[in-house]
Parts: C-alpha cells; sequence; structure tokens
C-alpha cells in the first residue's frame, strides 16, 4: 500500500486525536487517525472498525490517553474527510476490509484486535474470515457477523423478512431524498439538551456525557443523507459470515433493548462459535445500540479485560 504525500499531522483541540492521510489499495484517499497522537499509550493496539459513517467523538473515553488502550481507525469513504472513490457504482463491505488493511499498514500494524461496532461488526469478521493472519481476536458490539438488516427491530417483534425489508426500503427512499434532507439535517441543533431528549426515546438510552456525545452525534449529521443510505445498502448486501472460519478469540457485547442489531442474534453467533470450540463469550448490557456512550466504564472494562485476557494468553501459550 502506497501513502498520499506527507501533510502536516492534524490534532483536535478537545481530544487526543491524530487525522492522517492515507491511500487505500484502489487510491482511494482515506482519513485515518488515532487516540496516540504522541506515542505515549503503553498498552495493546486496537483496530476500531466503527461504526457505518461514525467518527471517533462518539468514543469520548477511548480518546483519553489514560484509557490504556493504542486506538487506530478510520473514516469511511466519502465520510469526515475521506474521499468517495472514483467508481461510486459499486461500493462493498470488501472495501471496508481493503480500508481497514491500508490503515495497518500504514501504521505498521501487523495483526491486532478488532473492535467492530454496529455494521463495523461486519468488517471485522469479514477481515477475520479473508486475512486470520491479521487478526488475533474480535471484540464485537451491538453488531452481527453479516445480514445485519434481517436483524433489526427485533426488540419491536418484528419477523426477520419483514424488518429487512423496511430498513432496506427505508435506506433506498433515504438515497434518491437525500438532496432534499441534507440541508435539513445540517440544521438539527445538536447539543447537550436535544442528546438528553434522544435519551428518552428509547432509540438510545441516558448517556454519561451528553456534551461529548453531542460532539459525535454532531458530527455525524454532516453525512450526506444519500451517502449513508449508499454505504448502508451495500452492507445490506452483505451475507452472513461463515462462522466456521471464524478461529480467534471473540466477545460479542449486546444492548439489551437495540433497535439497530438484535441481541438474540448475536448471542446466537456467540453460541455458534462456542459449539465449535472457539474461545467466545457474550455479555448482554442494559443499553441501546449506544452502549459505548452510555456505559461507557463497563465498556472499557469488557475491553480492556479482553485485549489484555489475549496477551497474557499468548505470552504463557
Amino acid at each position: 500500500m502506497s501513502t498520499s504525500a506527507p501533510r502536516p499531522e492534524q490534532r483536535s483541540a478537545t481530544a487526543s486525536i491524530a487525522y492522517r492521510d492515507i491511500l487505500s489499495d484502489d487510491g482511494t484517499h482515506l482519513r485515518a487517525w488515532t487516540n496516540d497522537p504522541d506515542g505515549v499509550i503503553d498498552g495493546p493496539t486496537v483496530v476500531l472498525c466503527n461504526g457505518l459513517g461514525t467518527n471517533p467523538h462518539l468514543w469520548p473515553w477511548l480518546l483519553d490517553p489514560a484509557c490504556g488502550i493504542r486506538v487506530v481507525s478510520w473514516n469511511h469513504r466519502g465520510v469526515c474527510g475521506s474521499d468517495r472513490p472514483q467508481d461510486r457504482r459499486h461500493i462493498e463491505v470488501e472495501h471496508f476490509v481493503a480500508d481497514g488493511l491500508s490503515v495497518m499498514d500504514h501504521f505498521g500494524i501487523g495483526s491486532a484486535v478488532l473492535m467492530g461496532w454496529s455494521m463495523g461488526v461486519n468488517t471485522a469478521f469479514e477481515m477475520t474470515y479473508r486475512h486470520p493472519e491479521r487478526v488475533r481476536g474480535i471484540f464485537a458490539m451491538a453488531g452481527v457477523p453479516g445480514d445485519t438488516f434481517a436483524t433489526m427491530l427485533a426488540p419491536l417483534r418484528v419477523p426477520r423478512f419483514v424488518a429487512r425489508a423496511l430498513t432496506v426500503n427505508l435506506c433506498r427512499v433515504a438515497q434518491y431524498s437525500g438532496p432534499i434532507t441534507n440541508p435539513l439535517v445540517r440544521r438539527i441543533p445538536m447539543n447537550a439538551q436535544v442528546v438528553r431528549l434522544l435519551g428518552r426515546t428509547g432509540f438510545m438510552f441516558e448517556v454519561a456525557d451528553e456534551e461529548a456525545a453531542a460532539v459525535g452525534l454532531k458530527e455525524f449529521l454532516t453525512t450526506p443523507v444519500d451517502w449513508y443510505a449508499k454505504l448502508a445498502l451495500a452492507t445490506s448486501r452483505h451475507p452472513r459470515v461463515r462462522l466456521s472460519r471464524i478461529n480467534v478469540p471473540t466477545l460479542f457485547v449486546a444492548g439489551s433493548h437495540d433497535i439497530l442489531a438484535g441481541a438474540r442474534d448475536m448471542a446466537s453467533a456467540a453460541a455458534r462459535l462456542a459449539e465449535r470450540g472457539r474461545p467466545t463469550a457474550y455479555v448482554e448490557l442494559h443499553g441501546s445500540h449506544f452502549i459505548q456512550l452510555e456505559q461507557p466504564e463497563r465498556v472499557l472494562e469488557l475491553l480492556s479485560d479482553f485485549v489484555h485476557g489475549l496477551d497474557r494468553a499468548e505470552h504463557t501459550a
């Protein structure tokens, strides 16, 4: 993988983030980032396969060097500084995998634990399926290993085929209505008060830091609706990954009231891996799709225990 011409490193004024512009294998410019701009975190490295169209500010507790975890990630194509590919007709999860590998190569990471959130879980499992030598383990949070749209609306007890049809068609409508809705979405006054209201809807629960969550959600709203819908439709075509080919330790962390990734389906995937003798665990927390904002200390505890447990197991093997 080659990289673009060097540019001055950009840093956030409010968080410990360093952004780097790199090239993916097909020539698409990506905005990669790390929470360790000065190389001061004395801890394991985790590659974050982030939620679709999201940004580092939706992980405020990971942007504190005191978290003890070095995080490397990137913004999806066409999102928050990453360019759209030249061929915009065909985008698949396989492209996200290639982007993740390019980011790992840029940072000199041979293999690492993958942390997936939401649709990023698809990316993490697909990368493990295709490139097992690059993955030490999977921390899968609020997501399933493929066919994600069929698991949506699970707390509402909507049948799988109905859930898939509804959510896919909603994305199709959004793709064509985006030019009209984009200006309206950008005018949403995302702030702590709005986050507090969202926490009462059931779509999101009460978060630990409303102001920090507002920063991440406000940046998320800068993603054009039609482009986000196009990326979402790409993930809707991603079938279930063959779990028989997944041989790394895996931890599933689910939100009990998640309407975007059914906890029952996550538990089922964990059970199938366990039946095949894979080191697998499943944890269900009281929360929504945004459990990293609602229970940040617990999620960090689970992540830290998982990663350090792998280190100990490898050192004693």
